[in-house]
């Protein structure tokens, strides 16, 4: 019982002091990593939705040239 004890002490100190050096070396605060993160998340949307609008343009040319008769 007691060695499990100072197990749980030693998980509950371990993660209390890596919250605080995380806290510490943190680049940004909170709220500007948080808009850092939508921006980035943003951006790669428009990103794929722009890949994915090219692509589907140049599939449905290939698609009509395909379906054009071809004359002998």
């Amino acid at each position: 019982m007691r060695r499990m004890f100072g197990f749980l002490i030693g998980i509950f100190v371990g993660g209390l002091v890596g919250a605080v050096i995380a806290l510490l070396l943190a680049p940004e605060s909170g709220e500007n990593l948080r808009t850092q993160l939508r921006d980035r998340g943003q951006g790669f949307m428009n990103e794929i939705r722009h890949s994915a609008d090219s692509r589907r343009i140049e599939l449905r040319n290939r698609l009509e040239s395909l379906r054009t008769p071809r004359e002998v």
